[in-house]
């Protein structure tokens, strides 16, 4: 089992640019390959889109976590969370290694806005959390005690953990009760002393995408913001670079 892994989070965007109009899953993909994370955490991935299929030439034949992962990353899971008549979308994870376990949770707190949080387990006792909080303040606060509540039940308090995605607080209040409440490490805020700006890709000013950690030395930490990453989403990526302190 390795100790040493490099983490990805993207909101794909449901695999389009940031105006919506072109699909540029191909380029993501590149992305994604080029970063070499052994653990990518995707957030808006279409698992299906009937529509979509009809619209663009290069839809997937298979579902966009199926393109995504291809040969790169051979172990996968998706959490469906939002549904609707011609297909759904949700979270995702990719791993080079296998998932003894995993789960996907649903945190809805309004009939409008379908969310979820993807638990994922790797060998050894790593727990992997993919998720994707609402956009009102209340409901992201609801999401985020039903996600401690989550941890402290269902996850040993010894066991590393790693939570990564897009959690729309840029006011950074579910950050502090992740940080105060549990004692987890936030990365990019480990090596530069502040949560990375992430959103709006074009010019980042507010906070979303974090990745929270523990039982992990962060070894380094950055937002992906290069000429490769600004062809698609509206969000930036976040990596970092992790060891484990040590198996339980």
């Amino acid at each position: 089992m390795t100790h040493e892994f490099r983490v990805l989070t993207l909101n794909i965007h449901k695999g389009f640019s940031m105006s919506s109009r072109r699909l540029v899953l191909a380029q993501i993909r590149e992305q994604l390959r080029a970063s070499r994370a052994n653990l990518v955490f995707l957030q808006e991935v279409v698992g299906d889109n009937e529509r979509h299929r009809r619209r663009h030439k290069h839809w997937p034949a298979d579902t966009q976590l199926e393109f995504l992962a291809d040969t790169v990353w051979t172990h996968h899971a998706y959490g469906k969370n939002a549904i609707y008549q011609h297909g759904h979308h949700g979270n995702a994870i990719l791993s080079e290694q296998p998932f003894v376990a995993w789960d996907n949770i649903n945190v809805s707190v309004h009939h409008f806005s379908q969310r979820g949080f993807l638990h994922g387990e790797l060998a050894g006792g790593i727990h992997l959390v993919c998720l994707h909080l609402g956009l009102l303040e209340n409901e992201r606060k609801r999401q985020t005690e039903q996600l401690v509540h989550y941890l402290q039940h269902n996850i040993d308090e010894q066991a590393p953990l790693i939570i990564a995605g897009d959690l729309n607080d840029w006011r950074k209040r579910c950050h502090r009760r992740l940080t105060e409440g549990l004692g987890l490490q936030e990365a990019h805020e480990v090596i530069h002393g502040q949560c990375a700006r992430t959103y709006p890709l074009i010019y980042p000013v507010l906070p979303m995408d974090r990745i929270y950690l523990r039982g992990f030395k962060v070894r380094h930490c950055e937002r992906l913001h290069g000429a490769g990453w600004r062809q698609f989403s509206d969000h930036c990526g976040l990596m970092t670079d992790l060891t484990l302190k040590h198996a339980i």
